[in-house]
């Protein structure tokens, strides 16, 4: 049987395409070597699991250690500790009956009753029992909440602190999402974290998986060819560290669907740049669960916090340290760079957009039968936003606050629906956000023509001029005509006053200021 690219739970070796799992995470031997607890965070489906199995196999077949693998996922939502410790417990014996080695071991009866110290003493009698030092992985720690987790973090650090005189595992790790230190627990109220490690401020580090870089990319899908003979272009391998900047999941994702689907496991056919870009384009459409997952995140109150902004091109006025913040940056959701947040990747900022702008397009569809902006080989782009600029007139209100959730990057979100519903189908909107510069750039590309678009939002100002960064975005696309579309958001202003359409000619660009 041939491998495959893995969209669905851990890779196996033999079965999937992988890279070399340890190799991401190189601290973790050390750590180990030297009886450290310690944390592994990083988004949802880029390898913790597989670099837990990975870890596990290593240890064992070092022979200096006995390595426990243990998921937390079936403890979700038990707050209460007199029921959450026990499932804890329940899950690590569910787990030993499957380890060759330790399932033999006997091990006290243990009462479930006492939550307080119940977990410390299972593990102390484990280690007790065991011929090796043990090693214990935890994944999908940041399941546990409230009181449960408090307590179960309480019985490790106890545990760990007093190792010298009661036997306990050498090394721990939890695994998840989060970092440790912004696991939710009410303490003290709904925001409340844990701030710092404590109580389980024993870890040494808090680690990260990376994503793939070209270089990962294009060594994993040289695995395919060497299996195969089906060659990824070099162009193509560019594509996809473009849509994907890496992430493990959507890595695979585009080349699963360029093999398995399109070129329907047909080797001799090369896996070029287009395809990859067709791949990008039905992941964004068919939403697989993985994106799906992501996108449910939208309608939290704290991603919309951080997100809004970032739609509206403006620096995230949170402290270093939010929660919101880091949330959407340990969601996966989010990067940081130079010091600004941007979606993660081309295809999340794709289909982040375009989710929030369905419901608008859905209504659009329903309110605009008709699209005579459409020719057969152009875009009537003037004409276009023209009428946009009258439907924003009319339904703005309704809109803003009825069928968009994100109500101050409605016009972004507005305007975005509106393009996608008039050429949904036959051309493509890509879209830039602009690095906390005020604004969101938009390519609408329809047959051969490209038409770029500047979005920004105006309170005060009563005019303003061609912008300069709409001219560079121009050059960048290499086009002569472009739309810089103002929402003029001033209290108290007349609609006739909002709307007016302002043409000038710049040596041979042509830019039109479109007021909202």
């Amino acid at each position: 049987m041939k491998r495959i690219f893995n969209i669905a739970g851990p890779c196996i070796p033999g079965e999937h395409y992988l890279l070399p799992t340890l190799a991401r995470c190189p601290e973790i031997g050390r750590l180990v070597e030297s009886k450290q607890y310690f944390v592994i965070h990083a988004a949802r489906q880029s390898g913790k699991t597989t670099l837990l199995n990975a870890l596990a196999d290593d240890l064992e077949k070092a022979g200096k250690h006995y390595a426990l693998y243990c998921s937390l996922e079936t403890v979700q939502g038990i707050g209460d500790p007199k029921e959450g410790i026990p499932a804890i417990i329940r899950a690590i014996q569910s787990n030993l009956r499957w380890h060759p080695a330790l399932k033999k071991m006997v091990v006290p009866a243990i009462d479930m009753s006492d939550y307080n110290t119940g977990l410390k003493s299972f593990l102390a009698d484990l280690c007790a029992a065991s011929a090796r030092p043990l090693v214990v992985l935890f994944d999908e720690a940041d399941c546990l909440s409230d009181q449960t987790l408090i307590t179960f973090l309480r019985q490790l650090r106890d545990g760990y602190v007093n190792r010298v005189r009661t036997p306990f595992p050498t090394s721990v790790a939890l695994v998840g999402m989060r970092n440790i230190r912004d696991y939710k627990a009410k303490i003290r109220g709904e925001t409340e974290t844990l701030g710092s490690a404590s109580p389980f401020n024993v870890i040494t580090e808090a680690l990260t998986l990376t994503n793939f870089t070209r270089t990962e990319i294009a060594a994993l899908y040289g695995q395919h060819t060497q299996d195969t003979g089906q060659v990824f272009e070099a162009a193509a391998v560019d594509r996809a560290d473009y849509w994907t900047c890496g992430q493990p999941w959507l890595v695979n994702a585009v080349a699963r669907e360029c093999v398995e689907k399109i070129l329907n496991r047909d080797f001799s056919k090369p896996v070029t740049a287009v395809l990859i870009d067709r791949a990008a384009e039905t992941i964004l459409r068919r939403r697989d669960t993985h994106i799906d997952s992501l996108l449910a995140r939208l309608t939290e109150d704290r991603v919309r916090r951080v997100m809004e902004p970032v739609i509206l091109g403006k620096q995230v006025s949170l402290d270093y340290l939010s929660d919101d913040r880091l949330y959407c940056l340990d969601l996966g959701l989010l990067k940081e760079v130079k010091g600004a947040l941007v979606p993660s990747n081309p295809l999340y900022a794709e289909v982040i957009l375009r989710t929030l702008s369905y419901g608008a397009q859905m209504e659009m569809q329903m309110m605009i039968p008709e699209t005579p902006w459409v020719k057969d080989d152009h875009l009537d782009m003037n004409g276009l936003l023209k009428a946009f600029q009258q439907f924003w007139r009319e339904n703005s209100e309704p809109f803003t606050t009825k069928v968009i959730n994100y109500p101050e990057a409605a016009p972004h979100l507005m305007l975005q629906g509106f393009l996608q519903r008039v050429i949904n189908g036959g051309g493509q909107i890509i879209r830039e956000f602009a690095l906390g510069s005020m604004r969101l750039d938009l390519l609408a590309i329809y047959k051969s023509g490209r038409y770029p678009i500047e979005i920004k939002l105006n309170y005060q100002m009563k005019s303003i001029a061609p912008h300069k960064q709409l001219l560079d975005y121009m050059d960048r696309t290499a086009t002569t005509e472009g739309w810089l579309v103002v929402f003029d958001r001033t209290p108290g202003k007349a609609w006739d006053e909002k709307i007016r359409w302002e043409t000038a000619e710049l040596g041979s660009w042509t830019v039109h200021t479109v007021w909202c």
